[in-house]
């Protein structure tokens, strides 16, 4: 049987916005360090994401140092922004429920509003250790989330993408396909599985730490935008519904949570533990 190893770490510190990819990565409690503890709000409150607005994908955030992060955008000069201070909590709505979050500078506000076209505001999540419970059905106590869709991270194996991109050949829209990795924004990338092993995965070891395997990742309108260009088609949705339905999801990759943090580093063996 041949090993499992790391072959891309991701991180992206802006919800929905690109991220960067290092070579070395801390595990924390709630997801990779600086993974998804930003995000943008509209008006109301709600956070928003490329399901809403689809240009978020050509935006990029990557660390700054000190805790800052810089943001760039196509027509727009790079943004520096500070880790908010201990201030008000801001209570956002994600996904119906409310979360506390600390808004960011006005300045970062006001660029991202001129990019998007609509009045928003930024808003970094303090302190995930106490902020946001994992869904409470596929939890064990205690455990948290940043601001990421559910979970802390999201995992995936270059052998089930092959496996969906044949799929899309034999389907009705072979013309979008094959589609990059990048479509489904995963944490840590896998080489040497097979394909859809992931759904069996219970405990993962990587580097020096374990992870427990929650449940599939079900895929949403956000897998059909083209990360490069921001424009959206009908795959992999269609081919996911016909060939990857797993109870109500439509399923690619497996949600994580650690069980003991550590070091991920590209290259690392990944061991499948049970």
């Amino acid at each position: 049987m041949s090993k499992l190893h790391v072959q891309a770490l991701h991180v992206h510190p802006v919800k929905s916005v690109a991220g960067f990819a290092p070579d070395t990565v801390a595990v924390e409690p709630w997801g990779l360090s600086g993974d998804r503890r930003w995000a943008l709000i509209d008006t109301e409150g709600t956070v928003l994401t490329q399901r809403r607005h689809a240009r978020l994908a050509l935006a990029a955030a990557r660390p700054a140092g000190a805790g800052r992060i810089a943001v760039t955008a196509p027509g727009m000069a790079e943004l520096v922004v500070e880790e908010p201070e201990p201030g008000p909590l801001e209570p956002v709505t994600l996904f119906g429920k409310k979360v506390d979050t600390v808004v960011a500078a006005r300045s970062a506000g006001d660029w991202f509003s001129a990019y998007l076209g609509e009045p928003v505001r930024l808003v970094h999540m303090d302190d995930p250790a106490v902020r946001r419970p994992v869904d409470p059905d596929y939890a064990l106590p205690g455990e948290t989330v940043s601001l990421a869709d559910g979970y802390p991270l999201l995992i995936a194996t270059l052998a089930s993408l092959d496996a969906l991109n044949s799929l899309i050949a034999q389907g009705d829209h072979p013309e979008e396909g094959p589609l990059p990795m990048d479509r489904f924004r995963p944490n840590v990338v896998v080489s040497g599985a097979e394909a859809w092993a992931e759904d069996g995965w219970r405990r993962v070891a990587i580097g020096d730490a374990v992870f427990r395997g929650a449940r599939e990742c079900g895929r949403c309108v956000v897998t059909t935008t083209d990360q490069a260009t921001a424009e959206r088609g009908k795959e992999p949705l269609k081919t996911l519904a016909r060939h990857r339905r797993i109870g109500k999801s439509l399923a690619f990759g497996r949600l994580l949570v650690p069980l003991r943090l550590g070091t991920l580093r590209v290259g690392d063996e990944v061991r499948v533990l049970d």
